[in-house]
């Protein structure tokens, strides 16, 4: 990677989610990229080996993007020379009790989808966003989906969050343009991680849905789309990157 297409030396990235699946992949690939990385999650432990794992460069901090008190202590609980986050990615998000008609869940459940993927999503960038503004510079990553411009049946919440990112980012870049501030949705297809076990509450339910779909993509394509994103000149904006893996229609 040359000097032209790394993130600026030693600038912080937060990424949200972090515990696991793509952000644990981003993290590690900014922190190859010569950033350093506020790993996040609302796990510790998860978070903790990963930032062990990354080195010096890498901090984990506890964070519910669900809970505004955590979120509104995010920046002070960040350590010192870690806190002037350059680069936030919105990774954060599930979709627990989905895959099935919207009849078959509760309004709570579809409730807690929402909440994480978009009101989550938008009370950090909400807590990050000043002092980028104050510095004119910063790269907002949402982490969108395929789902977010073309709906599948059984999925009726989770594209609706995804939606809803998808506008979010857009407008979100509209209100910064012509600053330092920019702005990218990625939009994953079918990436083959523990989400799936997570949604169905059962591994092996799981694998099989994954084996079902044929071939998918790793963790580590979708993270090397980010560290593409925000590697890009600073005139340059990657608004939209849509990835997908070869049998996806």
């Amino acid at each position: 990677m040359s000097e032209q297409t790394r993130p600026r030396a030693g600038s912080v990235a937060l990424v949200t989610g972090a515990g696991s699946g793509i952000g644990a992949a981003t993290a590690r690939a900014l922190a190859r990229a010569g950033c350093r990385v506020v790993c996040t999650g609302r796990r510790l432990a998860p978070i903790e080996r990963l930032a062990a794992e990354i080195g010096e460069a890498a901090v984990a901090v506890a964070l519910d993007v669900t809970d505004p008190s955590s979120v509104d202590s995010l920046l002070a609980r960040i350590p010192e020379p870690f806190r002037e986050v350059e680069i936030l990615v919105n990774n954060a998000g599930h979709d627990v009790g989905g895959r099935r008609p919207f009849h078959a869940g509760s309004a709570e459940q579809w409730a807690s989808i929402v909440e994480t993927n978009v009101t989550g999503l938008i009370r950090v960038t909400r807590a990050l966003i000043e002092p980028m503004i104050a510095r004119d510079r910063g790269h907002v990553v949402n982490l969108g989906s395929t789902s977010g411009v073309k709906p599948y049946a059984t999925g009726s919440i989770y594209s609706a969050t995804k939606h809803a990112v998808h506008g979010f980012s857009e407008a979100l870049r509209l209100d910064y343009r012509g600053t330092g501030i920019r702005v990218t949705e990625i939009l994953p297809g079918m990436v083959r991680t523990d989400f799936a076990a997570t949604r169905l509450d059962d591994a092996q339910a799981a694998d099989a849905f994954y084996d079902g779909f044929g071939r998918t993509l790793d963790p580590e394509d979708v993270a090397e789309m980010v560290v593409f994103a925000v590697s890009r000149p600073p005139h340059v904006v990657v608004s939209q990157l849509m990835v997908v893996p070869i049998d996806q229609g």
